[in-house]
């Protein structure tokens, strides 16, 4: 059962918070998102006409009610909930007046401009904080304000190669690969709520605002926890182990007899419980796997002795089996299969939302954050290009021509 959309009213813990957006693609837009959801008032300014760069990163598009494509893209719709719309050209003198009127009762500016790329406009932090000595401003950029890359684009694939993500990501005996999805992207978004809750919270005691920076390596490399640690430790390179695990084993996808699951030991007692349940306690006792330390050192050993036993049951067996022997595990779902599981749905991960151009509501992924007091609410779709009210009074395509 999908969740339903709230009223266009936040009760949120950010409620009376208001923000002027001026990024687009996915950082930004992931961070006003979860702003947005968390009782936000979320003013996006695009570029009249073409709006945020992702509306046109398709197919696939949302369907109009005569099954032909809209000019909402689904990446445009996964980070753009409960956020108004407003068409402004800032490169003109009219459009940058227009950003200081809505500034005037901001709380944040969240951008993602190059270093200085607002400056040609007056809109830099330096033109602005004098002027709103209680404006947060959030600055997300490839490599941060300072240092000697601080002026060189940045985007998500070459972060994750310059950062040592893929490097860590794929097979051993394959090239270097992407994660599936832009994660330096979002977790830089994902940073970025956290600097700016964090000002917020400093707001009060003093009074002022200040600068956010947030740079896609930087978080990057702040992601790669254990991994970059492992460098830092040693000096060494950290082997690149596909879907195993650097330092635990058995942590990894097997294959079975119809399919993958993923074995998550994490420690001696657990490996004893999986031993006995592929029915091979001795390997609990075996000096060269009784101890996560001796694991490791001889996976080439085990992890055969494991994969071979395995593939002689099906899946569901062996998840079964797991399950009953209290051993960490997981099948390896399909997209389509996650969102059927009965847990996605009692968790409302899916909500439902009007919008103008679909005949139908619209299906987006819902916020983790499950707050008991002040819960997140869905008061707006993904907004139509200008629009800032509404949904339910927007034109379609169709309608404008």
């Amino acid at each position: 059962m999908a969740a339903k959309p709230s009223s266009a009213l936040s009760s949120g813990p950010l409620h009376g918070i208001k923000i002027l957006d001026l990024s687009r693609v996915l950082a930004g837009p992931v961070a006003t998102q979860i702003l947005g959801d968390l009782g936000a008032d979320v003013m996006k300014i695009e570029r009249p006409g073409s709006g945020d760069d992702t509306r046109a990163w398709g197919p696939p598009f949302l369907k109009d009610a005569g099954g032909k494509d809209t000019s909402e893209s689904a990446y445009y719709l996964s980070a753009n909930r409960n956020k108004r719309s407003f068409a402004i050209d800032i490169t003109t003198k009219q459009g940058q007046a227009h950003i200081h009127d809505l500034l005037r009762d901001c709380d944040i500016l969240i951008e993602n401009f190059k270093v200085d790329g607002l400056k040609k406009y007056g809109l830099s932090y330096d033109d602005l904080k004098d002027r709103y000595p209680r404006l947060i401003y959030c600055s997300i950029t490839g490599f941060g304000q300072t240092g000697p890359l601080a002026h060189e684009p940045g985007y998500d694939f070459m972060i994750q190669a310059m950062s040592g993500l893929m490097a860590n990501t794929g097979a051993a005996d394959q090239p270097p690969t992407k994660t599936g999805v832009a994660v330096c992207d979002y977790v830089t978004g994902l940073y970025a709520v956290i600097g700016i809750t964090s000002a917020l919270h400093a707001r009060q005691i003093t009074g002022r605002g200040q600068q956010v920076d947030l740079a896609l390596l930087d978080c990057t490399l702040a992601m790669l926890t254990n991994i970059a640690q492992y460098t830092l430790t040693t000096g060494k390179n950290p082997p690149r182990v596909g879907n195993a695990h650097t330092t635990i084993v058995p942590y990894q996808a097997f294959e079975a007899s119809d399919g993958w699951v993923v074995i998550a030991v994490g420690n001696d007692s657990q490996f004893a419980r999986l031993a006995a349940v592929m029915e091979h306690p001795e390997w609990a006792s075996d000096a060269r796997f009784a101890t996560n330390a001796a694991r490791v050192q001889h996976r080439d050993i085990l992890v055969p002795l494991m994969a071979e036993e395995i593939k002689t049951r099906p899946a569901q067996d062996w998840l079964q089996a797991f399950l009953e022997h209290d051993i960490p595990h997981g099948p390896v779902n399909t997209l389509t299969q996650t969102f059927d599981l009965e847990q996605v749905a009692a968790r409302e991960m899916v909500v439902e939302m009007p919008h103008p151009y679909s005949p139908n509501p619209v299906k987006l992924v819902g916020s983790p954050l499950k707050l008991s007091d002040t819960p997140v609410t869905y008061r707006l779709a993904p907004p139509p290009i200008g629009f800032g009210g509404d949904m339910t009074s927007a034109t379609t395509p169709q309608e404008k021509e």
